[in-house]
Protein backbone atom coordinates (compact mmCIF):
# COMPACT_ATOMS: atom_id res chain seq x y z
CA UNK A 1 0.00 0.00 0.00
CA UNK A 2 1.38 3.49 -1.11
CA UNK A 3 0.60 5.22 2.20
CA UNK A 4 1.24 4.51 5.08
CA UNK A 5 -1.78 3.27 7.75
CA UNK A 6 -2.22 3.64 11.44
CA UNK A 7 -1.16 7.21 11.33
CA UNK A 8 -2.17 10.19 13.09
CA UNK A 9 -3.39 11.64 9.76
CA UNK A 10 -4.56 8.55 7.99
CA UNK A 11 -6.79 8.10 11.32
CA UNK A 12 -8.05 11.61 10.78
CA UNK A 13 -8.62 10.81 7.27
CA UNK A 14 -10.04 7.58 7.34
CA UNK A 15 -12.56 9.33 10.29
CA UNK A 16 -14.09 11.98 7.67
CA UNK A 17 -14.06 9.20 4.73
CA UNK A 18 -16.29 6.04 7.05
CA UNK A 19 -18.84 9.54 8.24
CA UNK A 20 -20.09 8.72 4.52
CA UNK A 21 -21.58 5.30 5.94
CA UNK A 22 -21.86 5.31 9.87
CA UNK A 23 -24.56 6.88 12.33
CA UNK A 24 -22.90 8.95 15.00
CA UNK A 25 -23.11 6.09 18.21
CA UNK A 26 -22.63 8.50 20.95
CA UNK A 27 -21.66 7.59 24.16
CA UNK A 28 -24.26 6.22 27.40
CA UNK A 29 -23.64 6.95 30.92
CA UNK A 30 -24.71 3.82 32.51
CA UNK A 31 -26.06 4.39 35.89
CA UNK A 32 -26.33 0.78 36.71
CA UNK A 33 -23.19 -0.47 35.73
CA UNK A 34 -21.42 2.63 37.11
CA UNK A 35 -22.79 1.49 40.59
CA UNK A 36 -22.25 -1.71 40.39
CA UNK A 37 -18.66 -1.43 39.25
CA UNK A 38 -17.37 1.72 41.37
CA UNK A 39 -16.21 3.60 38.33
CA UNK A 40 -17.79 6.09 35.61
CA UNK A 41 -19.01 3.86 33.01
CA UNK A 42 -19.73 4.69 29.35
CA UNK A 43 -20.82 2.71 26.59
CA UNK A 44 -20.10 2.86 22.83
CA UNK A 45 -23.18 1.47 21.15
CA UNK A 46 -21.56 0.12 17.30
CA UNK A 47 -25.29 -2.41 17.75
CA UNK A 48 -26.59 0.89 16.79
CA UNK A 49 -24.31 1.52 13.38
CA UNK A 50 -26.68 1.11 10.54
CA UNK A 51 -25.46 -2.50 9.63
CA UNK A 52 -25.36 -3.50 13.40
CA UNK A 53 -21.88 -3.11 13.81
CA UNK A 54 -18.85 -1.56 13.62
CA UNK A 55 -17.04 -3.24 11.16
CA UNK A 56 -18.81 -1.00 8.26
CA UNK A 57 -15.96 1.63 9.27
CA UNK A 58 -12.73 -0.93 8.00
CA UNK A 59 -14.57 -2.09 5.33
CA UNK A 60 -15.28 0.70 4.04
CA UNK A 61 -12.27 3.04 4.39
CA UNK A 62 -10.14 -0.26 2.76
CA UNK A 63 -12.55 0.26 -0.15
CA UNK A 64 -11.79 3.83 -0.63
CA UNK A 65 -7.83 3.05 -0.91
CA UNK A 66 -8.39 0.59 -3.48
CA UNK A 67 -8.07 1.71 -7.58
CA UNK A 68 -11.04 1.61 -9.40
CA UNK A 69 -9.15 -1.24 -11.29
CA UNK A 70 -8.51 -3.71 -7.98
CA UNK A 71 -12.33 -2.73 -6.72
CA UNK A 72 -13.96 -3.59 -10.74
CA UNK A 73 -12.32 -7.38 -10.04
CA UNK A 74 -14.62 -7.88 -7.57
CA UNK A 75 -14.31 -8.12 -3.85
CA UNK A 76 -14.16 -11.14 -1.39
CA UNK A 77 -14.05 -11.98 1.92
CA UNK A 78 -14.52 -14.55 4.87
CA UNK A 79 -16.33 -13.50 7.75
CA UNK A 80 -18.77 -14.86 10.86
CA UNK A 81 -21.41 -12.13 9.87
CA UNK A 82 -20.23 -8.42 11.18
CA UNK A 83 -17.62 -7.79 8.63
CA UNK A 84 -19.15 -9.64 5.91
CA UNK A 85 -22.50 -6.83 6.34
CA UNK A 86 -20.18 -4.03 6.15
CA UNK A 87 -18.29 -5.24 2.92
CA UNK A 88 -21.45 -5.83 1.32
CA UNK A 89 -23.01 -2.43 2.40
CA UNK A 90 -19.45 -0.93 1.39
CA UNK A 91 -19.00 -2.58 -2.22
CA UNK A 92 -22.96 -1.97 -2.77
CA UNK A 93 -21.54 2.03 -2.36
CA UNK A 94 -18.98 1.68 -4.68
CA UNK A 95 -21.55 -0.42 -6.92
CA UNK A 96 -18.92 -3.61 -6.76
CA UNK A 97 -19.29 -7.24 -6.86
CA UNK A 98 -18.81 -8.94 -3.43
CA UNK A 99 -18.18 -12.36 -2.51
CA UNK A 100 -18.49 -13.27 1.17
CA UNK A 101 -17.53 -16.87 2.74
CA UNK A 102 -19.14 -17.34 5.82
CA UNK A 103 -18.76 -20.58 8.25
CA UNK A 104 -21.90 -22.88 7.85
CA UNK A 105 -22.89 -22.01 11.67
CA UNK A 106 -23.58 -18.60 11.17
CA UNK A 107 -27.01 -17.37 12.11
CA UNK A 108 -29.50 -16.97 9.47
CA UNK A 109 -30.20 -13.71 10.24
CA UNK A 110 -26.99 -12.83 9.67
CA UNK A 111 -26.65 -14.53 5.97
CA UNK A 112 -29.73 -12.97 5.05
CA UNK A 113 -28.74 -9.46 5.99
CA UNK A 114 -25.46 -10.07 3.74
CA UNK A 115 -27.47 -11.18 0.84
CA UNK A 116 -29.66 -7.82 1.59
CA UNK A 117 -26.99 -5.58 0.57
CA UNK A 118 -26.36 -7.42 -2.80
CA UNK A 119 -23.73 -10.16 -2.16
CA UNK A 120 -22.81 -13.05 -3.14
CA UNK A 121 -22.76 -16.01 0.00
CA UNK A 122 -21.17 -19.22 0.38
CA UNK A 123 -21.44 -20.99 3.21
CA UNK A 124 -18.22 -23.20 4.08
CA UNK A 125 -16.16 -24.69 7.07
CA UNK A 126 -17.31 -24.76 10.47
CA UNK A 127 -15.63 -21.67 12.00
CA UNK A 128 -13.99 -18.51 10.52
CA UNK A 129 -10.47 -19.80 9.91
CA UNK A 130 -12.23 -22.42 7.06
CA UNK A 131 -14.33 -20.55 6.00
CA UNK A 132 -11.06 -17.96 5.25
CA UNK A 133 -8.75 -20.06 3.40
CA UNK A 134 -11.81 -21.21 1.17
CA UNK A 135 -12.10 -17.67 0.63
CA UNK A 136 -8.08 -17.30 -0.50
CA UNK A 137 -9.08 -20.00 -2.89
CA UNK A 138 -11.93 -18.16 -4.34
CA UNK A 139 -9.65 -15.41 -4.66
CA UNK A 140 -6.49 -16.90 -6.98
CA UNK A 141 -9.22 -18.49 -9.06
CA UNK A 142 -11.09 -15.73 -9.79
CA UNK A 143 -8.84 -12.84 -9.49
CA UNK A 144 -11.17 -11.01 -6.85
CA UNK A 145 -9.71 -8.79 -4.53
CA UNK A 146 -9.00 -9.91 -1.23
CA UNK A 147 -10.18 -7.73 2.05
CA UNK A 148 -9.29 -9.29 4.99
CA UNK A 149 -11.55 -8.92 8.22
CA UNK A 150 -8.89 -8.20 10.61
CA UNK A 151 -5.67 -8.71 9.46
CA UNK A 152 -5.11 -5.41 7.29
CA UNK A 153 -3.65 -1.98 8.02
CA UNK A 154 -6.17 -0.27 6.38
CA UNK A 155 -9.22 -1.99 8.02
CA UNK A 156 -7.63 -1.34 11.40
CA UNK A 157 -7.01 2.47 10.97
CA UNK A 158 -11.18 2.49 9.94
CA UNK A 159 -12.16 0.73 12.79
CA UNK A 160 -10.22 3.19 14.62
CA UNK A 161 -12.36 5.95 14.15
CA UNK A 162 -13.88 4.37 17.08
CA UNK A 163 -11.30 5.95 19.27
CA UNK A 164 -11.25 9.31 17.70
CA UNK A 165 -15.29 10.11 18.62
CA UNK A 166 -14.80 8.66 21.91
CA UNK A 167 -11.90 11.18 22.62
CA UNK A 168 -14.26 14.01 21.23
CA UNK A 169 -17.11 13.33 23.45
CA UNK A 170 -14.63 11.96 26.43
CA UNK A 171 -11.07 13.42 26.03
CA UNK A 172 -10.28 12.55 29.78
CA UNK A 173 -10.80 9.16 29.03
CA UNK A 174 -9.15 6.52 31.36
CA UNK A 175 -10.16 2.78 30.06
CA UNK A 176 -11.50 1.68 26.75
CA UNK A 177 -12.60 -2.20 27.35
CA UNK A 178 -12.53 -3.28 23.49
CA UNK A 179 -13.57 -6.97 22.15
CA UNK A 180 -10.66 -9.28 20.22
CA UNK A 181 -11.20 -11.86 17.78
CA UNK A 182 -8.49 -11.68 15.60
CA UNK A 183 -7.34 -8.27 16.64
CA UNK A 184 -8.36 -5.57 13.86
CA UNK A 185 -10.48 -3.60 16.01
CA UNK A 186 -8.35 -3.47 18.77
CA UNK A 187 -5.29 -2.79 17.01
CA UNK A 188 -7.03 0.34 15.47
CA UNK A 189 -8.62 1.65 19.02
CA UNK A 190 -5.62 0.88 21.11
CA UNK A 191 -3.03 2.39 18.39
CA UNK A 192 -4.73 5.80 17.80
CA UNK A 193 -5.70 6.30 21.50
CA UNK A 194 -2.04 5.99 22.47
CA UNK A 195 -1.21 8.84 19.88
CA UNK A 196 -3.94 10.33 21.12
CA UNK A 197 -2.81 9.94 24.93
CA UNK A 198 -0.28 7.76 25.74
CA UNK A 199 -1.27 7.60 29.23
CA UNK A 200 -4.54 6.06 28.52
CA UNK A 201 -5.20 1.95 29.28
CA UNK A 202 -6.43 0.42 26.52
CA UNK A 203 -7.37 -3.20 27.57
CA UNK A 204 -8.90 -5.72 25.21
CA UNK A 205 -11.42 -8.51 25.94
CA UNK A 206 -11.36 -11.93 24.39
CA UNK A 207 -14.11 -15.20 25.40
CA UNK A 208 -12.19 -17.53 27.83
CA UNK A 209 -12.95 -20.47 24.75
CA UNK A 210 -11.28 -18.27 22.50
CA UNK A 211 -8.26 -16.40 23.61
CA UNK A 212 -5.47 -16.69 20.61
CA UNK A 213 -4.94 -13.20 20.82
CA UNK A 214 -3.81 -13.84 25.15
CA UNK A 215 -2.09 -16.97 24.09
CA UNK A 216 -0.06 -15.27 21.24
CA UNK A 217 1.02 -12.01 23.54
CA UNK A 218 2.27 -14.75 26.11
CA UNK A 219 3.83 -16.38 24.01
CA UNK A 220 5.62 -13.42 22.27
CA UNK A 221 4.18 -14.93 18.52
CA UNK A 222 1.25 -15.70 16.88
CA UNK A 223 -0.44 -18.80 17.84
CA UNK A 224 -3.31 -20.85 16.70
CA UNK A 225 -5.53 -22.28 19.10
CA UNK A 226 -6.33 -26.15 18.20
CA UNK A 227 -9.99 -25.28 18.87
CA UNK A 228 -11.97 -22.22 19.82
CA UNK A 229 -15.76 -22.88 21.96
CA UNK A 230 -17.18 -19.91 23.10
CA UNK A 231 -21.40 -18.41 22.19
CA UNK A 232 -19.52 -15.64 21.15
CA UNK A 233 -19.39 -16.96 17.20
CA UNK A 234 -17.96 -13.34 15.79
CA UNK A 235 -14.70 -13.58 17.86
CA UNK A 236 -14.83 -17.20 17.48
CA UNK A 237 -11.08 -16.85 15.99
CA UNK A 238 -8.39 -19.29 16.16
CA UNK A 239 -5.04 -17.51 14.60
CA UNK A 240 -5.30 -13.59 15.71
CA UNK A 241 -3.49 -11.10 12.63
CA UNK A 242 0.55 -11.71 12.13
CA UNK A 243 0.68 -8.00 9.92
CA UNK A 244 -1.67 -6.41 13.14
CA UNK A 245 -0.22 -8.21 15.89
CA UNK A 246 2.75 -5.56 16.21
CA UNK A 247 0.70 -3.10 17.01
CA UNK A 248 -1.18 -5.05 19.76
CA UNK A 249 2.23 -5.73 21.49
CA UNK A 250 3.00 -2.61 21.73
CA UNK A 251 -0.51 -0.98 22.59
CA UNK A 252 -2.72 -3.21 24.20
CA UNK A 253 -2.28 -2.85 28.05
CA UNK A 254 -3.77 -6.21 29.24
CA UNK A 255 -6.19 -9.02 27.81
CA UNK A 256 -8.59 -10.05 29.68
CA UNK A 257 -11.29 -13.04 29.38
CA UNK A 258 -14.79 -14.03 29.70
CA UNK A 259 -16.76 -17.38 30.58
CA UNK A 260 -19.55 -18.01 28.04
CA UNK A 261 -21.93 -17.50 31.18
CA UNK A 262 -20.99 -14.21 32.09
CA UNK A 263 -22.26 -13.20 28.51
CA UNK A 264 -25.79 -14.60 29.44
CA UNK A 265 -25.99 -12.66 32.16
CA UNK A 266 -24.64 -9.26 30.66
CA UNK A 267 -27.13 -9.91 28.04
CA UNK A 268 -30.02 -9.59 29.92
CA UNK A 269 -28.19 -6.69 31.71
CA UNK A 270 -27.99 -4.91 28.22
CA UNK A 271 -32.02 -5.51 27.55
CA UNK A 272 -33.15 -4.72 30.74
CA UNK A 273 -31.16 -1.35 32.03
CA UNK A 274 -30.54 -0.02 28.53
CA UNK A 275 -33.28 -1.46 26.34
CA UNK A 276 -30.13 -2.74 23.96
CA UNK A 277 -30.23 -5.86 22.38
CA UNK A 278 -25.93 -6.49 22.19
CA UNK A 279 -25.04 -9.46 20.70
CA UNK A 280 -22.14 -12.10 22.67
CA UNK A 281 -19.04 -10.88 21.03
CA UNK A 282 -20.11 -6.95 21.75
CA UNK A 283 -21.07 -7.72 25.63
CA UNK A 284 -17.44 -8.81 26.20
CA UNK A 285 -16.74 -5.92 28.08
CA UNK A 286 -19.86 -5.30 29.28
CA UNK A 287 -19.31 -8.75 31.12
CA UNK A 288 -15.04 -7.71 31.84
CA UNK A 289 -15.85 -4.51 33.79
CA UNK A 290 -16.42 -6.39 37.08
CA UNK A 291 -12.73 -7.68 37.20
CA UNK A 292 -11.28 -3.79 36.60
CA UNK A 293 -9.54 -2.99 39.75
CA UNK A 294 -9.68 0.55 40.23
CA UNK A 295 -12.50 2.86 41.38
CA UNK A 296 -14.09 6.01 40.01
CA UNK A 297 -12.16 5.82 36.45
CA UNK A 298 -13.88 7.18 33.07
CA UNK A 299 -14.18 3.71 31.50
CA UNK A 300 -15.83 3.49 27.68
CA UNK A 301 -16.73 -0.14 26.71
CA UNK A 302 -17.18 -0.23 23.54
CA UNK A 303 -20.52 -2.27 22.46
CA UNK A 304 -18.79 -3.84 18.93
CA UNK A 305 -22.49 -5.30 17.37
CA UNK A 306 -25.76 -5.81 17.60
CA UNK A 307 -26.36 -8.66 15.08
CA UNK A 308 -27.94 -11.63 17.07
CA UNK A 309 -30.74 -13.75 15.72
CA UNK A 310 -34.06 -14.66 17.78
CA UNK A 311 -33.37 -18.10 18.16
CA UNK A 312 -30.22 -17.01 19.69
CA UNK A 313 -31.92 -14.30 21.52
CA UNK A 314 -34.42 -16.46 23.10
CA UNK A 315 -32.06 -18.94 24.65
CA UNK A 316 -29.42 -16.25 26.10
CA UNK A 317 -32.73 -14.72 28.04
CA UNK A 318 -33.71 -18.22 29.02
CA UNK A 319 -30.43 -19.01 30.27
CA UNK A 320 -29.92 -15.84 31.95
CA UNK A 321 -33.05 -15.73 34.26
CA UNK A 322 -32.03 -19.33 34.93
CA UNK A 323 -28.23 -17.85 36.19
CA UNK A 324 -29.55 -14.88 37.92
CA UNK A 325 -32.08 -17.25 40.09
CA UNK A 326 -34.66 -15.58 38.72
CA UNK A 327 -36.70 -18.84 37.21
CA UNK A 328 -35.28 -21.78 38.96
CA UNK A 329 -37.10 -25.49 39.66
CA UNK A 330 -37.44 -27.77 42.87
CA UNK A 331 -38.56 -31.04 43.35
CA UNK A 332 -40.91 -31.72 46.04
CA UNK A 333 -42.93 -35.59 47.60
CA UNK A 334 -45.94 -35.17 48.42
CA UNK A 335 -48.94 -37.55 49.68
CA UNK A 336 -51.20 -38.44 46.89
CA UNK A 337 -54.31 -37.30 48.16
CA UNK A 338 -56.59 -33.81 47.70
CA UNK A 339 -55.42 -30.98 48.79
CA UNK A 340 -52.02 -31.48 48.60
CA UNK A 341 -51.01 -29.40 45.75
CA UNK A 342 -53.48 -26.46 46.93
CA UNK A 343 -51.59 -26.34 49.90
CA UNK A 344 -47.94 -26.34 48.52
CA UNK A 345 -49.67 -23.24 46.05
CA UNK A 346 -50.44 -21.61 49.05
CA UNK A 347 -47.30 -21.40 50.47
CA UNK A 348 -45.56 -20.40 47.32
CA UNK A 349 -47.75 -17.71 46.86
CA UNK A 350 -47.44 -16.56 50.46
CA UNK A 351 -43.70 -15.35 49.70
CA UNK A 352 -44.47 -14.23 46.19
CA UNK A 353 -43.29 -16.43 43.89
CA UNK A 354 -45.03 -17.27 40.91
CA UNK A 355 -45.25 -20.48 39.69
CA UNK A 356 -44.96 -21.04 35.65
CA UNK A 357 -44.70 -24.68 35.43
CA UNK A 358 -46.17 -27.84 37.21
CA UNK A 359 -45.25 -32.00 36.59
CA UNK A 360 -47.11 -34.31 38.49
CA UNK A 361 -45.32 -37.56 38.66
CA UNK A 362 -47.16 -40.46 40.17
CA UNK A 363 -45.03 -42.95 39.83
CA UNK A 364 -42.12 -42.06 41.48
CA UNK A 365 -42.94 -44.52 44.15
CA UNK A 366 -44.82 -48.01 43.85
CA UNK A 367 -46.92 -46.66 46.89
CA UNK A 368 -48.58 -43.50 45.94
CA UNK A 369 -49.80 -42.47 49.31
CA UNK A 370 -46.78 -42.43 50.78
CA UNK A 371 -45.26 -40.19 47.51
CA UNK A 372 -46.29 -38.72 44.25
CA UNK A 373 -43.21 -35.82 42.99
CA UNK A 374 -44.16 -32.56 42.08
CA UNK A 375 -41.43 -30.57 40.02
CA UNK A 376 -42.57 -27.04 40.30
CA UNK A 377 -40.94 -23.95 38.14
CA UNK A 378 -41.32 -21.02 39.39
CA UNK A 379 -40.04 -17.60 38.93
CA UNK A 380 -38.43 -15.30 41.45
CA UNK A 381 -36.84 -11.98 41.87
CA UNK A 382 -33.27 -13.22 42.66
CA UNK A 383 -31.10 -15.47 44.78
CA UNK A 384 -32.34 -14.26 48.11
CA UNK A 385 -35.91 -14.34 47.09
CA UNK A 386 -35.61 -18.27 45.99
CA UNK A 387 -33.73 -18.93 48.98
CA UNK A 388 -36.82 -17.63 50.83
CA UNK A 389 -39.32 -19.53 49.08
CA UNK A 390 -37.65 -22.65 49.66
CA UNK A 391 -37.16 -21.97 53.38
CA UNK A 392 -40.98 -21.97 53.62
CA UNK A 393 -41.23 -25.26 51.82
CA UNK A 394 -39.00 -26.56 54.33
CA UNK A 395 -40.55 -24.83 57.15
CA UNK A 396 -43.97 -26.95 55.95
CA UNK A 397 -41.79 -29.94 56.61
CA UNK A 398 -41.41 -30.46 52.40
CA UNK A 399 -38.03 -31.25 51.45
CA UNK A 400 -37.70 -29.40 48.19
CA UNK A 401 -34.56 -30.29 46.05
CA UNK A 402 -33.50 -27.76 43.48
CA UNK A 403 -33.65 -29.35 39.74
CA UNK A 404 -32.69 -28.51 36.47
CA UNK A 405 -34.95 -25.97 34.72
CA UNK A 406 -36.22 -26.61 31.46
CA UNK A 407 -38.86 -24.22 30.14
Amino acid sequence: MSKEMLTLEAFEEASEIVKKVTQETKLVYSDYLSELTGNKIYLKPENMQFTGAYKVRGAYYKMSTLTDEERQKGLITASAGNHAQGVAYAAKCYHAKATIVMPTTTPLMKVTRTKSYGAEVILHGDVYDEACAYAYELAQEHGYTFIHPFDDEAVATGQGTITMEIFKELPLVDYILVPIGGGGLATGVSTLAKLLNPKIRVIGVEPAGANCMQESVKNGKVTTLPEVTTIADGTAVKTPGSKIFPYIQENLDDIMTVEDKELVVAFLDMVENHKMVVENSGLLTVAALKQLQPANKKVVAILSGGNMDIITMSSVVQQGLIFRDRIFSVSVLLPDKPGELCRVASIIAKESGNVIKLEHNQFVSTNRNVAVELRITMEAFGTEHKNQIIAALERENYQPKVVATSI
